[in-house]
């Protein structure tokens, strides 16, 4: 079997660990088997949302797109990552396997989305009001269809829709306790390396449409300014044809590897899953005309400043080997 040597292993898991996934939670471990040379992702039940997330739904994707992430590693480091997704029935938290086979003929197009990883930021800032190329959406489009999702940039009505759903929400939250108290321990009360810290909050949005999330409320952030956001959001729709654990892990893997592209074609990126934490707002995100059957994840996508990266846990504390 290969040997792969502490230091790439790292490198594997750092990479893995630097997807998004809601509020920053990181609900991921992995595990490695060196026998196999095989790497198991993990749920880490310790992360669950039951408020925002009692399906976990949301994070499957954010797991899913740590596996994304994973194997484009993998294939940086000469790997051709070999992935089954939920392999053992009577184990729920393990998500997926991939096994690392040494080939001198690994992806071209995995390994090209690899700058990307540590440059891709959830960006909380202001876009630019620069439309994006029809080419771009194209490739963007693929990059989805490459894993098993879809993605569509709604028309303006549907983007009207959108940010009214956004407006209910968080009128929704704003008197729901218990999901104003899960909030907070993921932002205000987070550990060291997890959360959403203040430095990430961005700026409060003065004018503008754009669906930011104010992780601040009402309180006050010492040398945090206001600022005038999109009233014309670019967003695009994240979905697929199944609403299950593998259809949520296939969308994650869609995700990130839009995030990614999206990355390399010089847009700024952010996630919205603020109206789909709701199941009946979720069900009307989506536009009963098209083929998508689910909407998994809202992008909003644009051209901005960059942005501060979120903090990320010790690969010591989500890996073990065996």
């Amino acid at each position: 079997m290969p040997v792969v040597d502490d230091e790439t292993l790292t490198s594997l898991v750092a990479d893995a660990a630097a997807a998004p996934s809601m509020h920053n939670a990181q609900p991921w471990r992995f595990h490695f088997l060196r026998d196999s040379a095989t790497l198991q992702v993990r749920m880490d039940p310790g992360r669950v949302m039951p408020h925002a997330d009692p399906t976990t739904r949301a994070l499957h994707l954010g797991c899913g797109a740590a596996l994304f992430n994973l194997r484009v590693a993998a294939a940086h480091a000469d790997f051709e990552p070999r992935t089954r997704l939920l392999p053992d029935p009577s184990d729920s938290w393990l998500l997926a396997t991939v096994r690392l086979v040494p080939t001198d003929g690994a992806s071209a197009e995995l390994v090209a989305l690899h700058p990307a990883i540590r440059r891709r930021h959830t960006s909380r800032l202001p876009f630019s009001g620069r439309r994006i190329p029809s080419e771009v959406r194209d490739a963007l489009g693929e990059a989805a269809r490459r894993e098993g999702g879809q993605l569509i940039f709604p028309d303006s009505w549907h983007v009207r829709l959108l940010l009214d759903l956004v407006f209910d929400a968080e009128g929704r939250d704003a008197v729901d306790a218990e999901r104003g108290d899960e909030l907070a321990r993921w932002t205000r009360h987070a550990g060291v390396g997890e959360g959403v810290p203040d430095t990430a909050y961005g700026p409060r949005r003065r004018g503008g449409r754009a669906p930011v999330r104010d992780f601040a409320g009402h309180a006050p952030v010492a040398g945090r300014r206001s600022a005038d956001f999109e009233q014309t959001p670019q967003l695009a729709l994240l979905g697929g044809g199944d609403d299950h654990p593998r259809g949520w892990l296939t969308a994650g893997q869609a995700m990130e590897r839009v995030l990614l592209q999206a990355t390399c074609e010089g847009l700024s990126t952010s996630l919205t899953s603020h109206a789909l934490e709701w199941d009946e707002l979720r069900w009307l995100a989506r536009d009963p005309l098209s083929a998508m059957r689910f909407v998994h994840m809202v992008l909003r996508l644009g051209y901005g400043p960059e942005s501060p990266a979120t903090p990320r846990r010790p690969v010591r504390e989500v890996l073990t080997v065996e």
